[in-house]
This record gives C-alpha cells, sequence and structure tokens, in this order.
C-alpha cells in the first residue's frame, strides 16, 4: 500500500534506499569535507552563469522545510545591470550611515580581519543577486493566509541556498545591509513580503584571496550528553 489516508487527508509512503553505517560515514565525510572548502567570496569574475543553474539552486533552497509547510519565501533573481546598479547604490547609502555612526567601535573592530568596508561593488559586478524574501502571511484569492515559524523557515531555506550554490561550483556573499526596505522598494515587491537576505552568487575571479581564519573546531561547538 503506497497511499494512506490520515485525517482525511492523503499520505505517501516514504521511500529512501538504506546504507550501511560505513556508507553513511563515508558520505557525512565527504560532504563535510566539501562544505569545509566553502568560504565567503566578494571578488567575482564577470562570466556569465547558465539561468537554468540559478534556477536548480533556488528550486533546492525551495524543499527546506518549513512551518505548517506554508513555505513562506520569495526568490528574486537579479541579472539586470540598472537593477544592479541601484541595488549597489542603495545598498552602499546605508552602509556609510552603518560604518560612520550606527555600528558600535567593537563591531568594527571585529569585522577588520575580513577586510569589509561601506564599498560593495559585488553587488554590481556578480552577474547574479539574489535577494530572499520572507512572507510574514501568505496572500491567496485576495485573502491572508497565516504563515508559521517564517524566520526559521527562510533561514533554513538560506542554508540550503547557500550549501547548493557551493556544490554547483560557484561562490557567493551573504549580505544583510541594514535597513533593508530599499529592497522592497526597487524590487516593486508587496507589503506582506519583508527582505531577509541579499546573495550574490557567480564565479571567482581568477585571483581572489580570503582571510586568513579558522572555524570552531568540533569540541567548541558540540556538546553531548
Amino acid at each position: 500500500m503506497d497511499k494512506k489516508n490520515i485525517d482525511g487527508f492523503a499520505h505517501i509512503r516514504y521511500q529512501k534506499n538504506q546504507v550501511s553505517e560505513n556508507q553513511l560515514i563515508k558520505n557525512s565525510q565527504e560532504f563535510f569535507q566539501m562544505m569545509d572548502q566553502r568560504r565567503t567570496v566578494r571578488e567575482f569574475d564577470s562570466r556569465p552563469v547558465p539561468v537554468e543553474v540559478m534556477e536548480n539552486l533556488i528550486k533546492t533552497a525551495s524543499t527546506a522545510p518549513s512551518g505548517a509547510h506554508k513555505q513562506p519565501w520569495t526568490f528574486c533573481l537579479i541579472s539586470d545591470p540598472e537593477i544592479k546598479r541601484k541595488i549597489r547604490e542603495a545598498a552602499e547609502e546605508e552602509e556609510k550611515i552603518s560604518y560612520s555612526g550606527r555600528m558600535s567601535d567593537t563591531w568594527k573592530q571585529d569585522l577588520k580581519p575580513l577586510g569589509t568596508n561601506w564599498e560593495k561593488p559585488f553587488l554590481e559586478e556578480a552577474p547574479y543577486l539574489i535577494v530572499v524574501f520572507k512572507q510574514s502571511y501568505g496572500m491567496e484569492k485576495g485573502e491572508k493566509v497565516q504563515h508559521y515559524y517564517v524566520s526559521e523557515s527562510v533561514g533554513i531555506a538560506c542554508g540550503f541556498l547557500i550549501a547548493a550554490i557551493h556544490q554547483a561550483g560557484l561562490v557567493a556573499v551573504t549580505h544583510t545591509p541594514s535597513p533593508m526596505n530599499f529592497l522592497s522598494q526597487i524590487l516593486e515587491r508587496p507589503a506582506h513580503e519583508k527582505p531577509f537576505l541579499l546573495v550574490p552568487v557567480g564565479y571567482p575571479k581568477q585571483e581572489t584571496f580570503v582571510p586568513d581564519i579558522e572555524r570552531k573546531k568540533l569540541n567548541e561547538v558540540l556538546i553531548k550528553y
């Protein structure tokens, strides 16, 4: 029996190939080793990326779990140079204000090893920008639909997206200029959608440097009970 009715709703049998413990270990090690090579990159090559790749990345992000399966996200894929220019100008305006007054001295000191500043040329240089919006509530046939655990759901989808970008062979930077309301205005998004994350995506420049930093060790992030 491949289908079952539960409380009046159809359920289908879940099927997944079983693997040995050795294969589980191998799979998990290989995925970690692949993801451990992921780095935030802010220098993009102008080489174009097939739009089919970008669509596949967003489809992967959309497989994320969400509260009551409401899938409270919208992904805006941007390649238009004029829109990218507008986004860069608006983002840099906010970043200038942040670096000159909003951010504490401690915050700015913590950012120094990363080499960041208010200038964001990658917003124009990357062949694609993905702007992720979270839907505070849904709209169906002109009526509001309640959503649940919106930030958590969209955050998980963004994690899937970042992993998919790396697995595909591309690079990205997660950018969160604050406030981000200008994204809603430039992209003309409806009131129930709020900007969550801005992700430039593409190939790295042939010669690219990233900060010489280390991730926390397992014993610093894992507590076993």
